[in-house]
């Protein structure tokens, strides 16, 4: 028998194998009644029926529920009464397994300074109870190791929406990612870990609502343990579960790893004075900061104990229910403030995520800032975790678009930043290198644009960042010039080269490989439609094979996938004369041409490097020693470069890869 006064975890949990189902619901200590109202279908206009809870210990209310009273697939939902409270509200359970249906912002459910005592059941979302068993077989967690891993940053949905291999039913779902088709493309580039854009349960704003747009990138969390439904190809609560829980398992088999980017910093109830949903209903002071670090309304306080909770739940169900191989955390800055609102790189979240014992063993990514007081802290997360590296993001984009700037910043950056992560134990791999991400130009219009083009995104052009380092070279969007078009070719392949040979782990954007375009628009966070998706239709075949040939090179040369810092026996750098690199030429903010000699072990060749930046030839005289060339980002329709009595002459900007013969 259980004993009704041990508290279950909380959420709704159907009792399985002769255990009982049972619901807790954390509120504020001015609660003074919490309904479990329950609903035959989610429907808007379901008939619903009240279960009342009981208060135990004071900070929970919970009960061992009847059998038969909630079976699987009964939608549910919370009420709670008691001053700073609106019974009218109907809450939807933070720690549902499922939801349906969504958010129906014409009827302005849920807005907490509201006087309107309307019942907001027909318009807001409910939580399903969900049987989450699943069949996981043989499944084997890839466990690849940071220094081989190679991360592609996609959108589950974007992703397959045209795909013209995947059955059209599946296009944009969990099921339609782990098609063959696609597992196939990825498995071809040499990815070992895709990075989700959110999967958890979210929905649009209000404001987004309002314009006929939506929240197409996911960071409004409504619910945390739950897989967003608007992903799955059919069914909902626990056909929705076993889908997403599918795509992790056929990842799996293909040897690729699953890293969630997970939203704990803020909910989907923006500010003061924002929508009652589920977070504000429960407890409208226990769970927010009183100051927004996030520039999205609200900050989760993680230093409140019922804050930290559910974060540590949501971190734990997906590792051990999902079987995901790591997080990284949006703006994770904000979660590492303590109470005094400082960053605290031994505070409360930090710490209690260092002594978890599921969570601590999986990989952890932070993006090292918000917009609060000392937000930026790029290098200051302690070891194992890694964090992106934005640092790198704008110093490799300026040097390949000429730009003034020392050698020497450029050479820290190449070989894993140091600067920024040789502290405290931490490895090369600690930072997470891209050149362009989700949030801002991607790799095409990077070379393509010199200014966002939002308009789309209905703010006059006045959303997204205006600081893109980037370089039209000559024509603002697209261009028939066969010169200009072969330019941009080669920067993109400079650009990626780049990437994929500097110490660290590489992080590539989802579709730059496929030359896709966003038509120069740098925030398209609400545009789920064709500006979004993968073009499949428009495929840059050449550019696809030159990434594939750069993972390859970096899979099988050690000297790339450094684990610890390189020493003067690991890496020798050369000017272009051929020359050890003086002190002078490291501060020149006009050199453009850098030779890196990574010496290789006993039964590996040594890998010569060759940067050439600049928009004239140069000749570089090689190291000494018989070279060839293993890769150059030449296009194929370049003439060969060729080594001649030791030097190599480069026509346009390259990076160029050799081997001893």
């Amino acid at each position: 028998m259980t004993n009704p006064d041990v508290s279950p975890p909380f959420g709704l949990r159907l009792g399985t194998e002769g255990s009982p189902t049972t619901i807790a619901v954390p509120t504020g200590p001015h609660a003074t009644s919490v309904e479990l109202c329950l609903f035959a279908s989610g429907a808007p206009n379901a008939v619903e029926t009240r279960v009342p809870l009981t208060n135990r210990l004071g900070a929970a209310w919970w009960e061992v529920l009847h059998p038969g009273l909630v079976t699987e697939g009964t939608h549910y939902g919370l009420r709670v009464s008691g001053d700073g409270h609106n019974e009218a509200r109907l809450l939807s359970d933070p720690w549902a397994l499922a939801y349906s249906g969504s958010v129906d912002w014409r009827a302005k459910p849920g807005v907490h300074a509201s006087p309107d005592p309307g019942d907001t059941a027909p318009f807001t979302m409910r939580g399903v109870a969900v049987d989450d068993r699943f069949d996981w077989g043989a499944d084997v967690r890839p466990n690849t190791a940071w220094t081989d891993t190679v991360i592609y940053e996609v959108h589950v949905k974007g992703a397959t929406k045209t795909h013209p291999e995947v059955p059209q039913a599946l296009r944009g779902t969990y099921a339609g990612f782990c098609h063959p088709a696609f597992i196939a493309h990825l498995v071809g580039l040499g990815i070992t870990a895709v990075e989700l854009l959110p999967i958890h349960q979210n929905v649009p704003e209000e404001r987004l609502a309002g314009l006929g747009l939506t929240n197409y990138w996911g960071y409004n969390t409504l619910g945390f343990l739950a897989p967003h439904n608007g992903y799955a190809s059919a069914g909902s609560g626990s056909a929705l579960v076993r889908e997403c829980k599918g795509m992790v398992k056929l990842l799996h088999e293909a040897g690729i790893e699953v890293i969630l980017d997970v939203v704990y910093n803020h909910t989907c109830e923006a500010g003061p004075g924002g929508p009652m949903l589920a977070y504000r209903g429960l407890d409208p002071h226990g769970w927010y900061r009183p100051h927004d670090t996030t520039g999205c309304g609200n900050s989760v306080d993680s230093t409140q104990p019922i804050a930290l909770t559910l974060i540590l739940d949501s971190l734990r169900y997906w590792v051990e229910e999902f079987h995901v191989d790591g997080f990284r955390f949006d703006l994770a800055t904000t979660l590492g403030r303590g109470r005094d609102g400082q960053f605290d790189a031994q505070g409360t979240f930090i710490n209690a995520v260092a002594q978890d014992p599921v969570v601590s063993k999986v990989k952890l990514i932070a993006e090292a800032w918000d917009i609060g007081p000392g937000g930026y802290q790029v290098g200051s997360f302690p070891a194992p975790w890694a964090e992106w590296n934005d640092r790198y993001r704008d110093l490799v984009r300026d040097h390949w678009h000429n730009e003034p700037r020392p050698l020497g910043a450029f050479a820290r950056r190449n070989t894993g930043n140091p600067d920024l992560f040789a502290a405290f134990g931490r490895r090369p791999w600690s930072s997470i290198n891209f050149i362009t991400a989700h949030d801002g130009f991607c790799l095409r219009d990077l070379v393509s644009y010199n200014n966002k083009h939002n308009d789309e995104n209905g703010e006059r052009n006045r959303d997204g960042s205006n600081d893109n380092r980037s370089w039209n070279h000559g024509v603002e969007g697209e261009t028939d010039d066969p010169l200009i078009v072969s330019a941009r070719q080669r920067t993109q392949r400079n650009l990626l080269a780049t990437l994929m040979l500097s110490q660290g782990t590489p992080m590539l954007l989802g579709g730059d490989e496929l030359g896709r375009t966003q038509t120069g628009n740098n925030n398209a966070y609400c545009l789920d439609n064709e500006t979004s998706w993968f073009d499949w239709s428009a495929v840059d075949t050449s550019l696809t094979e030159f990434v594939r040939e750069l993972t390859a090179l970096r899979h099988t040369s050690a000297v790339f996938r450094q684990r610890d810092w390189l020493a003067e026996d690991d890496a020798q750098w050369f000017s272009p004369s051929g020359e050890p690199m003086t002190i002078e030429q490291w501060d020149d903010p006009e050199g453009c041409g850098l030779q890196l000699l990574l010496l290789g072990s006993s039964d590996e060749q040594d890998r010569l490097v060759l940067l050439h930046e600049g928009g004239e030839p140069e000749e570089f005289t090689l190291p000494k020693g018989d070279w060839i060339a293993l890769l150059t980002t030449a296009l194929p329709d370049d003439p060969e470069h060729e080594i001649v009595d030791g030097v190599f002459r480069p026509e346009y900007p390259c990076v160029a890869v050799f081997a001893r013969a």
